[in-house]
Order: C-alpha cells, then sequence, then structure tokens
C-alpha cells in the first residue's frame, strides 16, 4: 500500500512537504489517542533488547538524526518501533537551515540529497521539551545530535558546542558530537585531530555524565578513521557513529542530469551501504567490546540490520529507508530480526 501511495502520490509531492506532512501525523499519534493501539501492534520483541551506553534499549534499530529535528515527535517514533530516536542536529543558536529547495529524491537509487543545512529552533528552545520528553515513563531512548552553529566561526567551535552541551545533556540518554555533516562551511575540519581532541574534551566536560559519541563521515581515509577511533579511546568516549552523508556521486543509477540538478549536499540511502558497513568492521576491529558502534547508512532490510549486528555493530539506525518505505518500516525490521534468530 505504501509503496503505491509513494510511486503515485508521494513522488509528485517536494520531498521536505511530504516529510513535514509524515512527520505531524507522526507528531500527533500520542495526542490523537491512538498511539497505544499503535505501539501494540509495533512493540518489539522482547528478544530484541539491547543493553549499551548504561542503558536499555527495546531494539537495536533507531532513528538517526535529521528525521526529528527538534525533538517533536520522540514518543510517535517511539510507537512505532523505533528503539531509540536521536534528535538533532541541534546547534546553539537558531537557525533556518539553507536556502529552499534543499532535499531531493533520488528515486532509482533508493537515495536522498539534503542540504538542509542544520535547520532548527536552538539548544534552549529544545532543552525543556527534552526534559519533559525524558521524564515519561513510556518513550525511546533519546540521543541528541549537537553541531557548530552556521553564524559562529570554526575558531570558536568548541565555546559553541559546549553551550549545547551543558544545555542539552541533562535531557538526552547519550550526546552525539556531528562534526561531519557537509552542509555546514569548514565543519567537516574539525574532523582534524588537532581540532578534534580539545573539542571533544570540552563536550565531554559540558555533558556531565551523559555519555559522548562522535559522528563520523564516510569520505574520511581509512587511515583518518582509525585515528578517530584512537583518540575516542584515548579520551574515554562512550562511542563512534558511523556514518554521515556522503559527497561522493560514484556508481548512481539515477540519470547523471537528476543528479547534478539536486546540486551540492549530502547523499544518503542505499548507495551508502557498503561504505558505511566497510568502515563498521574497521572500527570494530580497534574498539574492545564493549565499546558502543552505531552504524547507520544504506540499511533498508532487517538481513541489512543483521548483518550490521553480526559485523559487530551495537545499534543501528536508519532515516532515508524511512522515507521510501513508510511508517511500518521499524515494525517489519523488528519482526524480520526477530524470524532471522528463531
Amino acid at each position: 500500500m505504501y509503496k503505491l501511495l509513494f510511486s503515485t502520490v508521494l513522488t509528485r509531492i517536494d520531498p521536505e512537504r511530504a516529510h513535514h506532512l509524515a512527520f505531524v501525523v507522526i507528531q500527533r499519534l500520542p495526542l490523537l489517542g491512538i498511539g497505544a493501539l499503535v505501539r501494540r501492534f509495533t512493540r518489539p520483541d522482547p528478544s530484541l533488547a539491547v543493553s549499551a551506553l548504561g542503558l536499555e534499549f527495546d531494539s537495536p534499530f533507531g532513528v538517526a538524526a535529521g528525521f526529528d529535528k527538534d525533538g517533536n515527535a520522540i514518543r510517535g517514533l517511539g510507537q512505532l518501533g523505533f528503539g531509540h530516536v536521536e534528535v538533532g542536529t541541534i546547534t546553539a543558536r537558531p537557525q533556518p537551515g539553507n536556502p529552499r529547495p534543499r532535499l531531493f529524491r533520488l528515486v532509482p537509487d533508493r537515495a536522498v540529497v539534503n542540504r538542509m543545512g542544520f535547520n532548527n529552533h536552538g539548544a534552549a528552545a529544545a532543552r525543556d521539551r527534552l526534559a519533559r520528553e525524558a521524564r515519561r515513563p513510556s518513550r525511546p531512548v533519546i540521543g541528541v545530535n549537537i553541531g557548530k552553529s552556521r553564524v559562529v566561526e570554526v575558531d570558536d567551535a568548541i565555546s559553541d558546542y559546549l553551550e549545547s552541551a551543558r544545555l542539552l545533556a541533562p535531557a538526552a540518554d547519550y550526546l552525539v558530537v556531528n562534526v561531519s555533516s557537509p552542509n555546514t562551511p569548514g565543519l567537516r575540519g574539525l574532523q582534524e585531530l588537532d581540532k578534534l581532541a580539545p573539542l571533544l574534551t570540552a563536550v565531554q566536560g559540558g555533558a556531565g555524565d551523559t555519555p559522548v559519541l562522535v559522528k563520523i563521515a564516510p569520505d574520511l581515509s581509512n587511515e583518518e578513521v582509525a585515528r578517530i577511533t584512537e583518540l575516542a579511546l584515548r579520551l574515554g568516549l562512550a562511542g563512534i557513529i558511523a556514518n554521515n552523508t556522503t559527497l561522493s556521486r560514484e556508481g548512481l543509477a539515477t540519470d547523471a542530469a537528476v543528479v547534478e540538478a539536486a546540486g551540492a549536499g549530502g547523499l544518503s540511502g542505499a548507495p551508502l551501504a557498503a561504505r558505511s558497513l566497510e568502515l563498521l568492521v574497521l572500527i570494530r576491529s580497534l574498539v574492545p567490546a564493549d565499546f558502543c558502534v552505531i552504524s547507520v547508512g544504506g540499511v533498508e532490510t532487517a538481513a541489512d540490520v543483521a548483518a550490521r549486528l553480526d559485523a559487530g555493530a551495537t545499534l543501528v539506525q536508519g532515516y532515508t529507508g524511512f522515507l521510501y518505505l513508510g511508517p511500518l518500516w521499524a515494525r517489519r525490521i523488528n519482526r524480520g530480526l526477530v524470524a532471522l534468530r528463531g
């Protein structure tokens, strides 16, 4: 049913508008009083529970940052079967993001190009809302992904991240330092070790007891990833998220003119699968078993998620597949994982 709806209706709607319409429905699930009924249908089997980061996850499968920018649909997403929701990216300063259009479908590749630019209402606005969600007894694990405000110079990034960390860590189950989005000028340069080490150290100090992870780009070389992994271990970070969107456009099935028309931005979806798995294997080979590695990029099916878990992922996240496969995606993943384990 959703595939028919997507091919006949949703592909004719601007991608960002389609996302907004779906988001409003998910946001209102608990408000309409039907979320609890939906949850009975989507609740993950108890056998899927995962202990990580000192937390209990109902399922190893969660929503990657980017879907819920400000933490407005956490309960609804949990009621659809996701074990955790990573909110953000949130910046210390409110910002509208890049001009529209800024989200583009590459349907033959089951991929998306985005240059959203961290559109969000800022850390101060998110703080109280996330704190309320954190107090709810029935909710998914809440991760909060923080990034650099666009108006802040790269040389001043540490104080900017630190402001977000201090505001948001008390309401987060875990905190993610995003230095890998391609849509904020200069941000990826923060992955250089001489800039990354003091940044992560500062955020850890501001986060208190909240676990801190770092999210890296797939476009780094294996040697660069290994060095960041070694840094994360040395600093005592709780984990690494591999990976963000890519700047690469190699090997796409979509017509080259369509790809060119989409323009700059990060590519997500099925084309990232191979590199994401490669980075997962590399990182897992360098870290102890209790170090959290969250794999994201190109997962669509329960078999994809199972392959990441078998390769050493502690948790797995998705986003683009949600846009192509619809609201019951997490339920299908969770049911499929149980079947594969049976």
